[in-house]
């Protein structure tokens, strides 16, 4: 397959459309081609150079006339010019808020010059669940996904949720979220597990970004019934508006001692590592990126069985998946596992064959069949 430029726009948070979509990026300049990250920021895993990645910062537009800084705007002229002048063959927009609206914005202003640039939107999760429970919002969501090109979705859970709550004109493709072995992976960190766990405690985690949905106090009312059974120690990874109330409950508990709170960590894969078992009892997930990353470094996952987690983890054989807000059961699962060395050890196996099935490797080219796919088809447009 030939070469070619392309754009992604996306937000540069640790959210997991923010990584995916980074991760994407340099996957694909590993393979020759040239991308362009155009957003308001440096995506936080964009942090090596590579001669095939590009960064465009949209700037910030302050006037006294707006209480609110008119961001669309901005980020629409942005994209005007990169693909002008860079000479784009496409975007990928991810998330559908605001990024396919301004795209086909973008479009049409690039088209009266003509330059038709075809739009690809990957849905990530909450840019459908949340949008589709606020019809404000709706009819520019669905019109913005019927006029890209090309439509992907993270899991076959978020497909259907998407045409359940919007009619959707065109197909959408499902891409499932993948990850890079080349860093996850499960290496000897043993000295990282005496400084955590110095009794050799069995060590579980959560990684999120403590919004209300993760249910992060879920996390620490698990681990005190687990605690209570097993010497333990619990990694809580990330933050958001939940943490002061999970700070506050656990010292309630009186358990704070067995609970490391680190904040926002880039290199988790040495965390998990060391890690026996994740804990993931969101109230909604699209994929469960997080959870695909445990799982790479062989650890089981005790999560809800919502959304798209069922897709990634297999009920009683990669972990165990619960209804949510199931504590106790979840606690009972992870018990089961970190009591039975053997389980343990045929769960770490499972997960990590599991986790194969999404090795960049094999997602990548499905990603550069489906662009050139929709490039073939945008030429017809074009003409």
């Amino acid at each position: 397959m030939s070469t070619m430029r392309i754009g992604i726009v996306c937000y540069p948070t640790f959210g997991g459309s923010g990584v995916v979509a980074t991760e994407l990026g340099l996957a694909l300049a590993k393979k020759g081609h040239q991308v362009h990250f155009i957003t308001y920021k440096r995506p936080a895993r964009l942090s090596v150079f590579h001669e095939n990645i590009y960064f465009h910062e949209v700037p910030e537009v302050k006037y006294p006339l707006f209480e609110f800084e008119p961001y669309d705007t901005s980020l629409t002229s942005k994209l005007v010019d990169v693909v002008k002048y860079e000479k784009l063959d496409l975007l990928h927009v991810h998330y559908a808020i605001p990024h396919a609206a301004v795209a086909y914005m973008a479009k049409k202003i690039l088209m009266q010059g003509g330059k038709y640039i075809p739009v690809i939107t990957t849905l990530h999760g909450t840019d459908i669940t949340l949008v589709g429970n606020d019809h404000s919002f709706a009819p520019v969501v669905e019109f913005s996904i019927n006029k890209s090109d090309g439509i992907t979705a993270v899991s076959q859970f978020l497909k259907n949720k998407t045409e359940e709550y919007f009619h959707i004109e065109k197909e959408i493709r499902v891409i499932y979220n993948f990850i890079d072995f080349t860093r996850f992976k499960r290496n000897n960190k043993d000295h990282f597990r005496k400084a955590i766990a110095p009794n050799d405690e069995k060590i579980l985690m959560h990684v999120s970004n403590f919004r209300k949905v993760k249910r992060v106090q879920d996390v620490i009312k698990i681990f005190k019934i687990v605690s209570e059974k097993i010497p333990a120690k619990l990694l809580m990874i990330g933050d958001g508006p939940e943490r002061t109330y999970c700070e506050e409950l656990c010292r309630s508990m009186g358990i704070c001692g067995d609970i490391r709170f680190l904040g926002k960590q880039d290199a988790i894969e040495e965390l998990l590592a060391i890690t026996d078992v994740f804990l993931l009892p969101s109230g909604n997930e699209s994929f469960g990126l997080v959870a695909l990353e445990a799982m790479a470094c062989e650890v089981p996952v005790i999560s809800s069985n919502v959304g798209g987690l069922p897709e990634v983890n297999i009920d009683g054989v990669t972990g165990f998946t619960s209804d949510v807000g199931d504590i106790d059961k979840m606690a009972a699962n992870a018990l089961r596992i970190l009591e039975n060395p053997e389980m343990l050890a045929q769960f770490r196996a499972n997960a990590f064959a599991q986790a194969k099935r999404f090795d960049i490797d094999l997602i990548l080219p499905q990603y550069e069949a489906y662009y050139h796919e929709v490039l073939e088809l945008s030429k017809e447009q074009a003409i």
